[in-house]
């Protein structure tokens, strides 16, 4: 059995994972690479104060709203098409971005990569989910996955700041379409997609317009949240409006022959676990990240090259705790054992941050804690991301993927919403409480600083709580034991999964 399941293993499926993470990395960076060079885009094209943050959340909204659709279309279509359109597609919108030569042309250009990115991100994470199904080659390519996808905002930050200083903020976006030639040419000539993986099912319609428009109006809402407030009519109306659009989708999904998500995807307790994990993980990491670029470029007189440079022990951290610890102990231990003590690293981390002070200094607080946060998401975000493909139906690969995609993109949403909110706040009181010490303009600047470093620090121990809470979920509910024998592929732990064939099982590949 041994012999015949390393006979139909692709043996170009390395060489594919290098490219299959160039994808992840363009599309993850993205989320942070332009918001460095967002200052230098807004005086150049002339973009108001008010569209400013749309840069940003036209991305947000058509990534988010389209990711679901983007994993049907990819288990539709064939994993590796999919993976092609949405690398052409991206580059073409970056194309657009950099060229742009005013708000609206640039704004267009983001949306459209948005929507391009919910294709891709699904599609490169199946194609990793059918391709690699011997458990310890698995975690190895798992692992380095998953480093990508928790290190790549930082290397964003680092790589925004370097285009943007000695280069030319366009080339934040110029940027994709080097890394998309390159992703395509390796797609073409050393991605091979299994046969007997595809659903041919129809597409429920109902279900990607009730999902699509749940998801964009969750996030829209969210970032409502942070310009206008949680009490404005406008950020309650669209959040509201999400749940009642999400619950009518989900009910939808028990009432169609084709799901858009069969609810299998989701209630299987160790997929459910690690969705909720990743997202908590999120929302917490994008808070890091938010208040960090602040702290080192406001009160420490950071550059934005210096910024991005000082992240980069988190993406050390990472490497280490994804493709070192976790893929050597995936095999061998229950799944929640890597989970639970890496969110609570990173919680320790995130304590280590609410010590941040005016005269801080980086050695001493913020570089321990990168470290820390780094190793500790790395023993989180690779075993998640196995476990929440683990076991799926090999048809339902794409649609499982795009569900991780859409807890990071909705926990990062939440993230930068939810905390931004409590540091602004805990920000205006301590400015109020400390006025009336205040009699010159130095002490004033003196004020705002320590207010400014207040509300990061109460903002910190929020995310601290939020990642002892993922450590519990995980706990709780990942009870996934060591995955040795069996493919990963169609070897589902729940009753629904244990569906497919034993042709379903084992892919074979297509010359």
């Amino acid at each position: 059995m041994t012999e015949s399941i390393a006979q139909t293993l692709d043996p170009r499926r390395w060489r594919a994972l290098a490219f299959i993470a160039l994808a992840q990395l363009m599309v993850v960076l993205d989320g942070t690479i332009v918001n460095i060079a967002l200052p230098s885009a807004q005086r150049d094209l002339g973009i108001s104060d008010a569209n400013r943050q749309w840069v940003v959340t036209a991305y947000a909204l058509a990534f988010g709203g389209l990711l679901l659709f983007g994993g049907r279309i990819s288990d539709r279509w064939g994993r590796r098409r999919a993976f092609l359109i949405g690398l052409i597609g991206f580059a073409g919108a970056s194309a657009l971005g950099g060229a742009a030569v005013n708000t609206s042309m640039l704004l267009g250009a983001r949306a459209l990569q948005g929507a391009f990115g919910a294709i891709l991100a699904p599609a490169a994470l199946s194609l990793l989910t059918v391709t690699f199904t011997q458990p310890k080659e698995r975690a190895k390519a798992f692992g380095i996955y998953g480093a990508i996808s928790g290190g790549g905002a930082a290397v964003g930050l680092l790589l925004g700041g370097v285009l943007t200083e000695y280069a030319n903020w366009r080339w934040t976006l110029y940027v994709n379409v080097l890394f998309a030639v390159v992703a395509v040419a390796g797609a073409i000539f050393e991605i091979k997609e299994p046969e007997g993986t595809r659903n041919h099912n129809r597409l429920d319609i109902l279900g990607i317009v009730l999902a699509g428009a749940g998801l964009a109006s969750l996030v829209y809402g969210f970032n409502k949240a942070e310009t206008d407030g949680w009490s404005s009519t406008t950020t309650l109306g669209f959040i509201i409006g999400s749940v009642v659009l999400l619950a009518a989708f989900i009910f939808s999904q028990t009432r169609v022959a084709s799901p858009l998500l069969p609810l299998r995807v989701i209630t299987d307790r160790n997929r459910g676990g690690a969705y909720l994990t990743i997202g908590l993980a999120v929302v917490a990491m994008f808070g890091a990240f938010l208040f960090l670029t602040y702290y080192l470029q406001v009160v420490l007189g950071y550059s934005p090259l210096k910024s991005g440079l000082a992240f980069l022990p988190m993406v050390v951290g990472m490497m280490l705790g994804a493709t070192q610890v976790a893929v050597r102990l995936l095999p061998k231990v229950p799944t929640k054992f890597l989970m639970v003590p890496g969110a609570a690293i990173a919680a320790a981390a995130m304590l280590i941050l609410t010590q941040i002070s005016v005269a801080g200094s980086y050695t001493t607080t913020v570089l321990p804690a990168l470290l820390m946060l780094g190793f500790g998401m790395g023993l989180v975000f690779m075993p998640a991301m196995n476990v929440a493909t683990h076991g799926v139906r090999p048809q339902d690969a794409g649609v499982a993927s795009a569900m991780v995609s859409t807890s990071q993109q909705v926990g990062g949403a939440i993230g930068t919403s939810l905390l931004s909110t409590i540091a602004n706040s805990a920000t205006a009181n301590y400015a109020k409480d400390h006025a009336a010490g205040v009699h010159s303009a130095a002490g004033g600047a003196q004020l705002k600083l320590s207010a400014m470093v207040h509300g990061f620090s109460i903002a910190y121990w929020i995310a601290a709580g939020l990642l002892t809470l993922a450590a519990l979920v995980a706990a709780t509910l990942i009870n996934a034991r060591p995955q040795t024998g069996a493919p990963a592929a169609g070897s589902g732990n729940s009753g629904a999964d244990h569906t497919e064939t034993a042709e379903d099982a084992v892919p074979v590949f297509a010359h």
